[in-house]
């Protein structure tokens, strides 16, 4: 294809809204526009990357076993309200009326439609196992679009759905996946790794992020190198806090003490009470599915809410506000705690670090008063003790012992063991071997694509553009004459080698644009390409052409051996994404 021919609108300037380096590339390279925020449409370039990732992402799915289809967008509410989802993910739910104000809901994902189906067209084990997948357009109501492709209403997402008869076959079916993402990865390039991981609103009881590294990520990734360990923050576990838990008291009873005007952690520790952060208990109030709920940590550590919502079950969970807290405890936040006045109905969680605490300060229930000489256990009544608190760096690893680190990531895919949590409520039923009928055992599997494209380009970019790995590049090969003018040397020999690496099946655009050479290879290392062959007159004069992988160095060829040299070049790149 000629320059030309498609439209590719680079730019010398970065985007004032484009704040890392892939959001910027993306524009600068002429592979997206902005409409709005959160919303972009795809110029040829960009969308032929796009489909290259997508047609990787249909083979290895196939591979796997998976059957594609095709499932509405524009999905009922009913199915939403009755897999409990219209309330739980009613953030992120875009909803939409017809003429006749009927509402309806754009789907951020499938579980609940491809359940339905199920529910009809499956009934007997003979049916089973079935993996469907599909790759669709989806629609999340970001209130904070950013970062591109990164954060986006509007998005290309594969999402898969097995269906098997036995918790064991759910696991096998999970492994196939897992397996298949470890693939797709690679192929398009990727240097990703999996991290144990939340189930989130989605639900069920086993899951894995696939994570890129990459310090404009969004997710941070406790790993233990040693071990192999590797969590998001959500989900992490550690020995404990590098400091241990003060576990020395006087046996004194505790001890009311005046502290007007303190409402914070570091307030406390300040003179002239200096109590330090690990010295207190921090008293948090919840509200957990409406009823208020405590939640007792060490003052320097921080609450993990993925991990509230996991231990409780709670389908919603939220901090509650100063008037409920006062309704709960008889104060206000900063003077919050749980040796008195805490009703006997609300529940009391507390951290695992708590344990055994002894010479503790927290919150006396009265505005600008604290206890001190706390021992939780004799004063404090817990309901269930937790891990409740957010792993931090340095903390020593469960596993091996060893300190654990922390980094930035893009997470470009999710794998969920689910269960029958949406067959149960959704009527999702089979009959047995044994003649009974049993709800389906669900796995759902997600990938970003249009976040996949994104992740590439942050990994893979230097400081002149793109540096595509050949599996997704939107061309192979950019053929740059120098000379443009019909009938020139340089043009005549670039129409000849296109022609020759086309008939070969290699994916060729000759930049045909009447630009200075400077332009053309500066847009060509913008853009990525992943070879630049350079056709000038003075180099003709030689019988050579100028063979440049990009990132790489400068070869000159003799113009005979140049088509067999690209051939062999782009068909090795091939071979490393197979």
């Amino acid at each position: 294809m000629n320059w030309t021919q498609t439209f590719i609108p680079t730019l010398k300037e970065t985007p004032s809204d484009a704040e890392i380096v892939s959001h910027q590339l993306l524009l600068r390279a002429g592979l997206v526009r902005k409409l709005t925020g959160g919303l972009y449409t795809f110029l040829p370039a960009g969308l032929r990357a796009l489909r290259k990732i997508e047609r990787i992402i249909r083979e290895e799915m196939d591979r796997a076993g998976g059957i594609e289809v095709l499932m509405p967008a524009l999905q009922p509410p009913e199915i939403w309200q009755q897999s409990g989802r219209y309330e739980t993910a009613r953030d992120v739910l875009f909803k939409v009326k017809d003429s006749a104000q009927r509402e309806w809901v754009l789907g951020p994902t499938h579980e609940e439609v491809i359940t339905h189906l199920c529910a009809s067209e499956i009934n007997s084990y003979r049916q089973l196992p079935k993996c469907f997948y599909q790759i669709q357009t989806k629609f999340r109501d970001e209130i904070r679009p950013r970062f591109g492709l990164m954060r986006a209403k509007e998005f290309v997402m594969k999402d898969a759905y097995s269906f098997d008869a036995t918790d064991e076959g759910a696991m096998a079916s999970y492994k196939r996946m897992f397996d298949a993402y470890t693939r797709i990865f690679a192929r398009c390039g990727l240097r990703a790794f999996a991290v144990e991981a939340d189930t989130g609103v989605i639900g069920g009881s086993h899951s894995h992020e696939f994570m890129v590294p990459a310090e404009t990520g969004e997710n941070d990734v406790v790993y233990c190198e040693a071990s192999g360990y590797a969590a998001n923050i959500e989900k992490a576990t550690s020995r404990g806090p590098a400091q241990p838990t003060p576990a020395e008291g006087t046996g004194a009873a505790p001890e009311k003490f005046a502290t007007p005007g303190v409402v914070t952690i570091d307030a406390l520790a300040a003179a002239p009470h200096g109590v330090e952060p690990r010295r207190q208990i921090k008293t948090l109030v919840y509200m957990v599915d409406s009823e208020p709920t405590l939640f007792l940590l060490r003052g320097d550590d921080q609450l993990n809410e993925a991990k509230v919502m996991a231990r409780t079950g709670a389908a919603a969970a939220r901090p509650a506000t100063p008037d409920e807290c006062v309704a709960t405890l008889g104060a206000r936040p900063g003077s919050l705690g749980a040796v008195s006045g805490v009703p006997a109905k609300v529940k009391v969680y507390a951290d695992e670090a708590l344990r055994g605490a002894r010479g503790m300060a927290t919150g006396a229930n009265e505005d600008g008063w604290h206890f001190r000489h706390v021992e939780i256990d004799r004063d404090i009544r817990v309901t269930q003790w937790v891990d409740l608190r957010t792993v931090r760096a340095g903390e020593a690893s469960v596993a091996s012992g060893l300190p654990l680190k922390i980094r930035r990531a893009i997470e470009v895919g999710h794998v969920f063991k689910l269960g029958t949590k949406y067959s149960d409520l959704m009527n999702a039923t089979f009959l047995a071997e044994n003649g009974l009928r049993h709800s389906l055992v669900m796995g759902c599997y997600g990938i970003g694509v249009t976040r996949t494209l994104q992740a590439v380009i942050e990994q893979c970019n230097d400081k002149d553009g793109i540096l595509w790995p050949v599996a997704v590049a939107p061309f192979e090969v950019c053929i740059t004459p120098l000379g443009v003018a019909p009938g020139s040397p340089a043009r005549v020999a670039a129409d000849a080698l296109a022609a020759e690496l086309e008939s070969a099946g290699i994916e060729v655009i000759l930049d045909d644009r009447d630009e200075r050479p400077g332009v053309k290879f500066k847009d060509s290392e913008l853009v990525g390409f992943p070879l630049r062959v350079g056709i000038g007159e003075k180099s003709l004069a030689k019988g050579e052409v100028e063979f440049k992988p990009r990132g790489g160095v400068l070869e000159p060829l003799k113009v005979a051996d140049a088509a067999a040299r690209v051939i062999e070049w782009v068909r090795a790149e091939r071979a490393r994404f197979q």
